[in-house]
């Protein structure tokens, strides 16, 4: 009987060792399509609303960045526990879910939680929340780039040698503690500095870390400003499956100090098969990285300092 149960323990063992290697080797996603359905948009964003909020999501936020596309941020309490898990993970608590339409089709689609929490480099298994996602929406397929990376490559990403890491972010602004900080990026989101509006704000319980989703609009009197969320999305996401659900950026409140993602890892990581040059490439959005940076920094009320 003892060596039935050594060989079962084996087996389990050995079966274990083949399952992780396995998820080591595979290639995942930034984005998951729900649904391509021909439908009434307007609708579309009620019923997708509706069914997050049954499958237990908190909605954080939503706008429309440009016609046919609306976005809806969603939170949970797992999402709320593993942006927890140490001081600059807050970034994971909000998943956007996107509508987009197209060619009188309406995607339906949503960031692949996996994909965000290695390239955040959060250890929480957040493959519940995929299963959440998929339940409520629908889960077609993966996409994004053509081939994917593993979650280690997801991991370590940068898009090219001397380009930031997750590890790099900007230092937006520093002050006394996290109520104020909170409070100048309220009134700077609700002036509209530079451009930006608030679209969420989600205060991580047990944690010094409040994050807010910004999105982006050319000022007026200006035209086709390189922050600006349309004039991005125009250059970028071009492809049939749109990664509409790439928007809106973040900046993380940590106590007094304010932090982002460098732009030029915030949409690399969402795309990393955009190529360098040619038609809808990063030269093509050249000016963007810096002009996100100095509007977060502005919303923050710190200093801009070219990066």
């Amino acid at each position: 009987m003892n060596k039935i149960i050594v060989q079962l323990a084996l087996v389990i063992f050995i079966s274990s060792i083949f399952s992780l290697t396995a998820q080591a080797a595979e290639k995942f996603k930034p984005f998951i399509l729900a649904s391509n359905n021909a439908g009434d948009f307007t609708k579309k964003i009620a019923s997708t609303r509706s069914a997050l909020v049954k499958a237990g999501f908190e909605i954080a936020g939503e706008y429309s960045p440009y016609k046919g596309a609306h976005i809806i941020v969603v939170t949970n309490d797992l999402l709320k526990k593993a942006a927890a898990t140490n001081p600059r993970a807050g970034y994971i608590v909000a998943q956007r879910v996107a509508l987009t339409l197209l060619n009188n089709k309406i995607q339906v689609s949503y960031t692949n939680p996996v994909y965000m929490a290695a390239a955040y480099r959060v250890k929480t298994d957040l493959g519940p929340v995929n299963s959440q996602l998929g339940k409520a929406l629908g889960h077609k397929q993966m996409f994004g780039p053509a081939e994917g990376l593993t979650l280690k490559e997801a991991g370590k990403y940068h898009y090219l040698f001397g380009m930031e890491y997750f590890t790099d972010p900007v230092s937006l602004a520093e002050h006394p503690n996290k109520k104020i900080a909170n409070k100048i990026v309220e009134k700077n989101l609700a002036d509209n500095k530079g451009g930006a509006f608030k679209v969420y704000r989600i205060d991580i319980p047990g944690t010094k870390q409040t994050l807010f989703g910004v999105g982006m609009k050319t000022p007026k009197g200006k035209t086709n400003s390189p922050m600006d969320d349309k004039f991005i999305m125009s250059e970028i996401d071009f492809k049939p499956l749109r990664s509409t659900a790439h928007l809106p950026y973040e900046l993380l409140v940590k106590g007094g100090k304010v932090e982002a993602l460098h732009a030029r890892f915030r949409i690399a990581i969402n795309f990393p098969d955009l190529s360098m040059m040619g038609a809808n490439s990063f030269m093509n959005i050249m000016a963007t990285p810096d002009a996100i940076n100095e509007t977060l920094t502005e919303v923050a009320g710190g200093s801009y300092e070219e990066y």
